[in-house]
């Protein structure tokens, strides 16, 4: 510039009078340049659709949504659910929320989302003593998952319950509504029921958790991820994944801390 445009002092930098003059000048220009630069990320935050397993939206995705907003307030989704696994295929969204056994499949991005393990739920007036009599209390089945029960009743040791004679429902989200109105006890997943459990209307039955080999997943097709909005939506989603096993794991702590004391 042929002229000094700061000092630098034991206080750090201070410009001279040149170089005030040269920031006065350029500054609105420099201001034209962050905004053009900001216009372009914007740009790259594409309208997403993300095709979701409609029980994980309703208990755990629309209650976390507004955390997702805040952080990515130019972010837009577009949000198609389904309880059929047929549907909730990555090559007909931007991405999926589906369930998966872990295995890799050839070209796609896979992302374990929360794990599924089971738990019966009832409501707080079935429970006498604080347990609850699964032998005499009606037994309730979600279609798509017939052996739930009879898997849940040989992990925990119940074998000889017997599983017929309760009502059965096309989903899930039924099936545990009708166990919060006290028409028998249901199997659900554990990872999916801090709303249910919130409203104090719906208890855990009985402690024993059985685990299976599934998870919760985030899918998309490989060439999707450099996608910015893929990225950003799969980024947030997981750490919030992450925060809710934390804070269970935390819950547990104090938990059994408790007990002790």
């Amino acid at each position: 510039m042929g002229t000094a445009l700061f000092l630098r002092g034991s206080r750090g930098l201070v410009l001279t009078s040149a170089g005030k003059a040269f920031a006065d000048s350029t500054r609105e220009a420099l201001d034209r340049i962050a905004d053009a630069a900001e216009g372009l990320h914007l740009r790259q935050f594409r309208r997403l659709s993300v095709g979701v397993y409609g029980f994980f939206l309703s208990r755990f995705l629309l209650p976390i949504w507004p955390g997702l907003k805040a952080a990515h307030p130019e972010l837009e989704i577009d949000l198609h659910t389904s309880a059929n696994p047929v549907d909730l295929l990555a090559s007909r969204y931007d991405a999926v929320i589906a369930v998966s056994d872990g295995e890799p499949r050839a070209g796609l991005v896979t992302r374990p989302l929360l794990p599924i393990a089971t738990v019966p739920v009832c409501s707080p007036a079935l429970l006498k003593d604080g347990a609850l009599d699964f032998a005499s209390v009606p037994l309730l089945h979600n279609r798509p998952r017939p052996d739930d029960w009879r898997r849940w009743l040989d992990h925990a040791q119940l074998t000889k319950v017997p599983i017929r004679g309760g009502s059965s429902f096309e989903n899930l989200g039924l099936a545990i509504e009708a166990a919060a109105a006290g028409l028998g006890a249901a199997i659900a997943i554990e990872s999916l029921l801090a709303p249910d459990l919130a409203q104090l209307n719906l208890v855990r039955a009985h402690p024993v958790v059985r685990p299976t080999r599934r998870h919760f997943v985030l899918e998309y097709e490989q060439r999707m991820a450099d996608d910015p909005a893929v990225a950003a939506f799969a980024t947030w989603l997981c750490n919030a994944c992450k925060q809710q096993g934390a804070n269970k794991a935390a819950a547990r702590t104090s938990s059994r801390k408790r007990a002790n004391d």
